[in-house]
């Protein structure tokens, strides 16, 4: 497992934006088809906004009409999955390992032939860090 980032809430209102913050730290969710990967299809690697550690390969990314980038399975270790009921309902969220930000949640409703899963994510939570060529 990767080494803990923790930082106090101030040191992340500090590092991050408001939006990161209430997303990462505060588990809340942008709004469907506002976030900057939505759309995107350039090869390369999303990382975590909050510490940078590798959380999703571009080629995992598919358009499940959700309105947020959605992958198939993410990097070894990078994530964490928790019971969440918040709404009213049971979903697994999805935090990253490394410095428990939310970044959204799984569902079982991916493609089949990939694993059937779908990691439903926050653009808001991520960097993309394009391949090089």
């Amino acid at each position: 497992m990767p080494e803990k980032t923790i930082l106090t809430d101030a040191e992340w209102r500090e590092k991050l934006t408001p939006e990161q913050f209430q997303v990462l730290r505060q588990a809340g969710t942008e709004r469907a088809f506002t976030g900057k990967y939505e759309k995107n299809k350039a090869a390369g690697e999303y990382v975590c906004a909050g510490c940078g550690q590798p959380l999703f390969e571009s080629d995992a990314k598919f358009d499940s009409g959700s309105g947020w980038p959605s992958f198939t399975r993410p990097e070894d270790e990078a994530v964490e999955e928790h019971r969440d009921v918040s709404l009213g309902m049971a979903r697994t969220e999805v935090v990253c390992s490394r410095c428990e930000g939310h970044l959204g949640h799984v569902f079982p409703d991916g493609p089949g032939d990939q694993g059937g899963l779908r990691y439903c994510i926050n653009s808001v939570a991520l960097e993309f860090k394009p391949e090089d060529n």
